[in-house]
């Protein structure tokens, strides 16, 4: 059973600003006693209030209040949780406890005389009905309310706890945070180099969450067949689940003029979209510098890499690369969608919703464990991608790795590779049209012809043991066999395929859960888990 907050406390202690925050945290419904007063004599002052609210707890003993809060409440009494603001004397609180028993929960705020006075002086002039707090705490109740401090569940001292303190302290051993052992979460990664086919897999599996999570920066993008986008910023499922929620997380790496492309081009409200305030901004003068000095490690020149350094380097006093760091939160367009996703992910956590954080890149671009200077600006691996969307790693219940039968590369000069391969090669082996591979190779965001190779084994094994894969994804299936575009199961995969998964699933050591083949309008995901598309 929900709980029922009754709250107590000297006038200007700060009672309103944690029913804020309840209101915030968990959607809780706000009663008050003047709200209920006002029932009875509608527009009355001040005044006149404290002498109805007098009469009545003379008459009624002080069940007014509960029946009052009954009437009001309704319907939801009991799928709400309920703050009652406030209880000012013993006996109201005794008939609610009366009524509900272990449901209530008594706080009661306390602050040093002082700091009330100076809490009262601060508040706007048309909530200041008397000349100063002393004055105040003399009439009605007020005088006697510490009294209700020896019978509250929680006592809590209001001057050196600020209202997020005071919620934690109010709520904290009541279930209504989420508990920490329930796996709700699924990771997808890229095991090579990028472009692996994650923006599919993530459409097909989207529906089988509430909560779509994406970091990452606008330097890689997820091409969806159906609906058609190429996701740069957002999460690739947003379309094919449109009742899920979204997410950017505070590690997210972002382009104000993309974000505000795809918020529009998907009509997405601030309902929806949750967009962290530390994420970071990039800035002109950052596409700029990467323009002028990483042509030689096939950088796709975003501008990402020096946000990121920005924001390492710009904790000091100093502006470094020409510019101030600018965080979500200091950009106006992004009002309506700035939410702290930590705490919209505790929420999904305390509902029990499936979350599915998307990574971008790929393992081997990881700027720890790739080959350094050939590398990405951040963690690309499911660690990382964790710790960029504030999730932590007991919360993870699978880790999706998403593989190509041949890896690629960013055109030119982006590092090495396993053996490079051209696209002749593999249409011969394949029966596929070279025109065709030529023209489904070209980077989302570069633009560039990528360069190919052979299936590395040992990057497989490497890329499931580091991120911990627990299911992979296999993609481009039509390149080891063109009639695999055929195939709508498993059993219809050429003898070669199923050979190849085979040997993938024994050296990654994880069973081949998807397969995909082309990645037209029609495209079909085998989904193994099942048996079936």
């Amino acid at each position: 059973m929900l709980p029922i907050f009754l709250l107590s406390g000297p006038i200007s202690v700060g009672k309103s600003a944690l029913v804020k925050e309840f209101e915030l945290r968990f959607g809780a419904m706000k009663v008050s006693t003047r709200q209920l007063l006002l029932r009875q004599e509608p527009g009355g002052e001040r005044d006149a209030l404290i002498k109805l609210g007098l009469e009545l707890d003379e008459t009624t003993a002080g069940k007014w209040v509960l029946d009052n809060f009954l009437t009001l409440a309704g319907k939801d009494l009991d799928t709400e949780i309920w703050l009652i603001d406030a209880v000012r004397t013993k006996d109201q609180i005794r008939h609610i406890r009366e009524r509900f028993g272990d449901r209530v929960v008594h706080v009661h705020l306390s602050a040093p005389i002082g700091v009330l006075r100076q809490r009262y002086l601060d508040r706007p002039p048309e909530l200041q009905e008397f000349a100063n707090y002393d004055e105040a705490k003399q009439h009605g109740t007020e005088k006697n309310i510490e009294d209700l401090a020896s019978i509250a569940d929680r006592k809590l001292d209001a001057n050196i706890n600020g209202p997020a303190s005071l919620l934690a302290l109010a709520a904290g051993g009541l279930n209504l945070f989420p508990q920490r052992d329930e796996r709700l979460v699924d990771v997808l990664v890229g095991a090579q180099y990028g472009s692996e086919g994650k923006g599919n897999i993530c459409a097909h599996i989207a529906k089988e969450y509430q909560v779509l999570v994406r970091v990452g920066g606008p330097n890689a993008g997820h091409k969806v067949a159906h609906p058609k986008y190429d996701y740069i910023q957002l999460p690739s499922g947003t379309q094919s689940n449109p009742e899920a929620k979204i997410l950017i997380g505070a590690g997210a790496t972002l382009s104000v003029k993309q974000v505000l492309k795809e918020i529009a081009d998907l009509g997405l409200t601030g309902d929806r979209l949750s967009i962290d305030p530390q994420a970071i901004i990039i800035e002109d003068n950052d596409v700029a510098v990467e323009m002028g000095s990483l042509e030689v490690i096939g950088s796709t020149k975003k501008g990402v890499g020096v946000a990121t350094a920005r924001k390492i380097l710009g904790r000091g006093d100093h502006i470094h690369f020409e510019a101030p760091v600018r965080l979500a939160k200091h950009i106006p367009e992004f009002r309506d969608f700035l939410r702290c996703t930590k705490v919209e992910l505790e929420k999904a956590y305390a509902r029990g919703d499936r979350v599915l954080l998307e990574g971008t890149q790929g393992t081997d671009l990881s700027i720890h464990h790739g080959e350094y200077p050939y590398v990405t600006s951040r963690e690309t691996t499911a660690s990382g991608c964790l710790a960029d969307a504030g999730i932590p790693p007991t919360r993870v219940r699978r880790v999706i790795m998403v593989m190509r039968t041949y890896p690629i590369r960013v055109g030119g000069t982006s590092g090495p590779m396993m053996k490079q391969i051209d696209f002749q090669t593999i249409a011969d082996r394949s029966g596929m049209p070279v025109s065709a591979l030529e023209r489904i190779e070209k980077g989302t965001v570069s633009g560039k012809i990528r360069r190919i190779g052979e299936f590395d084994w040992e990057q497989a094994r490497r890329s499931a043991v580091l991120n911990g894969a627990t299911d992979i994804a296999l993609t481009f299936a039509d390149y080891i066999d063109a009639s695999n575009k055929d195939a709508v199961e498993f059993d219809m995969l050429s003898v070669r395929t199923k050979a190849f998964v085979a040997e993938v699933e024994r050296v990654a050591n994880t069973r081949v859960s998807w397969i995909t083949k082309d990645f037209g309008p029609d495209a079909i995901v085998i989904d193994r888990r099942k048996g079936t598309v």
